[in-house]
This record gives structure tokens, C-alpha cells and sequence, in this order.
């Protein structure tokens, strides 16, 4: 089992910048990767972003200059730096970890807003 728990949602406004938190907990040495999901109302549910076990990173283009993923392994976290926030961000952000050899776990997501 892999439990996470995300933090850090809220109601923004246009061009405002947020952080969302993902803290890691259980078997964290079976994780090969974190990724940030988000899903809009009637929407499929898409990739933001991914940190892997060694630090690679990739971002969504739609969020590219924007967000960052980061991972503080001290305290078994991974992080969403989002800024310049326009309403086209707002969704429901998942954070997903890909299991070695072939598993995933999912948090309870955080709900961001953003108002025009």
C-alpha cells in the first residue's frame, strides 16, 4: 500500500500562483514515479505532470513555464508550483504513483479554482 494524501487546493484568481502538496507514505521504495493528474467536469482525466524515481521530470504542454514538479525526499512529499493561473487550470488534482512491478495508487484529489 501506498496512501497519499494531496493539500494545498483552493479558489484563486487569474494569474495567481498555488502549490499543491503530496505526501508519500508505505512501501515509497517500490515507487518508480509520482505524477500530478487533474480532471475538469467532462473532461477525461490528463497528465500534468510526472517526477521519477531519479529526479526526471516531464510536463504537460498545456502547463509547460507555468508548473513545476519538485520532490523533497526528507519528508517523502512532491510538489505542483503552479503559477500564472488562468481558469482553464481548474480541476480536481489527482496525485498517482506508479508501483513497481505493476501497480498505482491514487490520492482523493484537491479542487482548484480558478475565477477569471
Amino acid at each position: 500500500q501506498v496512501p497519499l494524501v494531496e493539500s494545498g487546493g483552493g479558489l484563486l484568481q487569474a494569474r495567481e500562483s498555488l502549490s499543491l502538496s503530496c505526501a508519500v507514505s508505505g512501501r515509497i521504495f517500490s515507487i518508480h514515479a509520482i505524477n500530478w493528474y487533474r480532471q475538469s467536469p467532462g473532461k477525461k482525466r490528463e497528465l500534468v505532470a510526472s517526477i521519477t524515481s531519479s529526479t526526471s521530470t516531464i510536463h504537460a504542454d498545456s502547463v509547460k513555464g507555468r508548473f513545476t514538479i519538485s520532490r523533497d525526499n526528507a519528508k517523502n512529499t512532491v510538489y505542483l508550483q503552479m503559477n500564472s493561473l488562468n481558469p482553464e487550470d481548474t480541476a480536481v488534482y489527482y496525485c498517482n504513483a506508479d508501483i513497481r512491478p505493476d501497480d498505482s495508487a491514487w490520492g482523493q484529489g484537491t479542487q482548484v479554482t480558478v475565477s477569471s
